[in-house]
């Protein structure tokens, strides 16, 4: 196990430096998204013609490879962890937007009238109304972006050593050290299932009303009693 954790020193990082710095890289990107997210979906919802050219602009935003959006950044921030973390965000967009809009447009109409007779304005409507209830909606799209955006720091290695643990791919290959690459894989897998799990535990602090899952629900009538078939039933 000694070469699974001993980390080149050109690398100028160690194992937990590492960590910090992909979880830097990942989650940034994804909390600015979501920043992003939310007054563009508050537009969409309200003015419903934004939405299509919105939805198809995230969707050639992410159909653009990462390496492309390096070589157009480079000159601009240069070999650095923005030029990494920049496309990243451009990235959650396409997953993000539409969970917030759809989470919004699932808020029941007579919740939105009631708030509306009580002379709440609709930005205040927004925040304290719609997006509470679209919690659900949001955190999934979170953590599917969330998940995208660990697993793709590590093609930051291409540019200047900026993919943290993916950094440890393109040390494996130099150094013909295959333990390497197995602590990239296995340390990124890692990351992202406790990173999901932490958001579906921040997702019960912000929704207490959310009723109990459906495996719970299931679990609960297998133990109500059916009616009693006699032989006269069964005949």
């Amino acid at each position: 196990m000694n070469g699974f954790f001993d980390i080149p020193s050109d690398l100028q990082s160690s194992y937990a430096g590492l960590i910090g710095g992909h979880m830097l890289e990942a989650l940034v990107p994804v909390l600015v998204g979501l920043l992003l997210a939310l007054p563009v979906g508050l537009l969409c919802v309200r003015f419903g013609w934004i939405y299509p050219p919105v939805l198809w602009t995230t969707t050639v935003l992410y159909a653009i490879p990462s390496i492309a959006f390096f070589v157009v950044l480079i000159d601009y921030t240069g070999l650095s962890r923005t030029t990494v973390m920049i496309p990243l965000c451009l990235y959650s967009l396409v997953v993000i937007v539409p969970a917030v809009v759809d989470g919004v447009r699932s808020v029941p109409e007579e919740t939105n009238a009631a708030a509306a007779a009580m002379g709440i304005g609709t930005v205040r409507r927004y925040l304290q109304v719609q997006l509470p209830i679209a919690v659900p909606a949001i955190m999934a799209g979170l953590r599917v972006a969330t998940a995208s955006s660990i697993s793709l720091v590590s093609v930051g290695s291409l540019i200047g050593n900026q993919g943290a643990l993916g950094n440890l791919l393109t040390t494996a290959m130099l150094y013909h050290r295959p333990l390497l690459a197995v602590n990239s894989v296995v340390t990124t897998a890692v990351l992202a299932v406790l990173v999901d799990a932490l958001l579906v535990l921040l997702q019960r602090v912000l929704t207490p009303w959310q009723p109990p899952s459906s495996r719970k629900a299931g679990r609960a009538t297998t133990t109500i009693p059916g009616p009693t078939r006699t032989p006269e039933s069964v005949s």
